[in-house]
């Protein structure tokens, strides 16, 4: 028997198992901050097939540990999840962890706790098989990423001291090699008016109308910016707008607008502010710009913040990386796996966008699910996942 047909062999036994460990998960709500019970099972699955240690960091990260080897491969999943929106709107229970037609239900199951389970059995599948080698194999279960993508690892790696030579992101590619995606940040632009009684107003100065300019020139900016062959085009839009004022009858004396903006190959944050600084009714109406900052307590306790400034990053489709991940999809799919890119941000923002360490994605499932009531998970991708993640450290290790 060969090693891709002894690989799918094994991962088929263990389908059951993962299953169950998978429907336990979705079982478990794991909001952003909120993920401690979650990591609890986890701890207990990882102990359960074997990994070498397992440890949970100061932020609530777990991490589970398979061999000393030199090349450091960190594969990473985000197991905290958003809200669940309108209840009314679900056609199932989003925490029962419905299995049927070989499809696993429920709200993480998509974006992205789910693929622990293959990330967790691949480092199984490495004990039982003998396929350790010169690396470690890190399963990291990363907290808080929904509310700031990027924290968790940027946490990991400065200070907690995991220093991986390679990063696999395993965010629903849908089987796909993914190699980079846009990068984000959030803008606060705040306009200033004076207050007067509303039946007259032409005494104040409206901050709402003086906002208004802004809103029109920021959306008309959207249509200039920057374009990438790889990764499209940047954007900006306002995502929120809100006003201070003493009551329902007086002027506004202040406006603020929330921006999302998607910052596509050689875009900055610098770039990004002075292009809405230097807009001609923020500078009419002396509006200010700023980056918001992001600050929180995870469910250790633990205080946590940075600017929300997520870059940018790409790895070249030659890379040692991406070749080795293309080598494992053809093991993983039987097939050759496709390339392509994230439409949305990942953790991939502090490992290969702050830091510069290799990155790469794959993970099961489909994006369009992703933050819907309709996520969902097909049993056998998560099998396919394990393969991979198992597979892929053979053509990384030294």
């Amino acid at each position: 028997m060969n090693d891709t047909a002894l690989l799918h062999q094994t991962v088929k036994r263990y389908e059951k198992d993962m299953v169950r460990f998978a429907r336990d998960i979705i079982a478990i709500p794991s909001f952003s901050g909120q993920e401690g019970r979650l990591v609890a099972r986890i701890k207990s699955e990882m102990k359960k097939v074997g990994f070498d240690s397992v440890a949970v960091d100061r932020m609530g990260n777990i991490i589970g540990r398979i061999g000393k080897g030199r090349a450091k491969i960190m594969v990473d999943a985000h197991i905290d999840t958003v809200g669940i929106g309108d209840r009314k709107a679900w056609k199932w229970d989003p925490f029962k962890g419905k299995y049927a037609g070989g499809k696993i239900y429920g709200r993480g199951a998509t974006d992205q706790k789910l693929s622990m389970v293959p990330m967790v059995y691949a480092g199984k599948m490495l004990k039982e098989l003998g396929l350790t080698g010169d690396f470690t194999y890190w399963a990291v279960g990363s907290c808080m990423e929904e509310d700031c993508d990027g924290l968790p690892l940027l946490h990991l790696i400065q200070k907690e001291g995991y220093k991986p030579d390679y990063v696999v992101i395993t965010e629903p590619t849908d089987l796909a090699v993914y190699r980079g995606h846009r990068g984000r940040m959030e803008i606060k632009v705040v306009a200033k008016g004076r207050s007067c009684h509303a039946s007259a107003p032409e005494r104040g100065i409206n901050a709402v109308v003086h906002m208004a300019d802004i809103v029109r020139d920021v959306t008309a900016l959207n249509q200039r910016l920057k374009k990438d062959k790889f990764l499209g085009k940047g954007t900006v839009v306002v995502t929120k707008i809100e006003c201070q004022t003493p009551s329902l009858n007086a002027v506004p004396d202040e406006c603020t607008i929330y921006l999302d903006r998607r910052l596509t190959a050689g875009e900055t944050m610098k770039l990004a502010v002075s292009q809405i600084a230097g807009l001609p009714s923020v500078r009419r109406h002396k509006a200010k710009v700023e980056v918001l900052h992001y600050d929180a307590t995870t469910w250790t306790g633990l205080k946590v913040g940075q600017e929300k400034y997520f870059p940018t990053w790409v790895l070249p489709e030659s890379h040692k990386l991406i070749r080795a991940a293309v080598q494992a999809g053809r093991i993983a799919l039987k097939a050759e796996p496709k390339v392509d890119k994230w439409v949305f941000s990942t953790n991939g923002v502090a490992s290969a966008g702050r830091l510069g360490i290799p990155t790469v994605g794959f993970g099961p499932g489909n994006e369009i699910y992703a933050h819907t009531v309709n996520e969902v998970m097909p049993v056998d991708q998560l099998l396919k996942a394990a393969v991979f993640y198992a597979s892929i450290t053979r053509f990384l290790a030294p």
